[in-house]
């Protein structure tokens, strides 16, 4: 079995468009859903603590990983003359600049 040749193209914006939206969902707290780790139980949204704190993380995650995957989907059935111009690099110029926004958002955390 062969991997398709759109495959690239996938990946590559998969890549890209996951980092930006997780660093903008993390910002903005766009959770898909919430996790309360007290009584085991989910909910829709972003939710306030119930008997105890409420975890994010995994609403930040499926918000990502949706929108990246529409966006990955709708871009590998560009034409190809399109396509051969993604350069696979930005992948890593994006992730490189996800830190950077994440060390800026997290400032004043580890300095209290």
């Amino acid at each position: 079995m062969t991997p398709s040749s759109r495959f690239p193209v996938f990946a590559i914006v998969f890549g890209i468009v996951f980092a930006v939206v997780y660093v903008i969902s993390v910002d903005r707290n766009y959770a898909l859903f919430t996790y309360h780790p007290a009584i085991n139980a989910f909910g829709a949204g972003v939710q306030e603590g119930k008997d105890g704190p409420a975890m994010y993380w995994y609403g930040w995650l499926a918000t990502s990983g949706i929108i990246a995957f529409v966006a990955g989907a709708l871009a590998s059935f560009l034409p190809g003359s399109l396509t051969r111009r993604l350069w696979a690099g930005w992948a890593w110029v994006v992730a490189v600049i996800v830190m950077a926004a994440f060390a800026w958002l997290l400032r004043n955390y580890f300095l209290r």
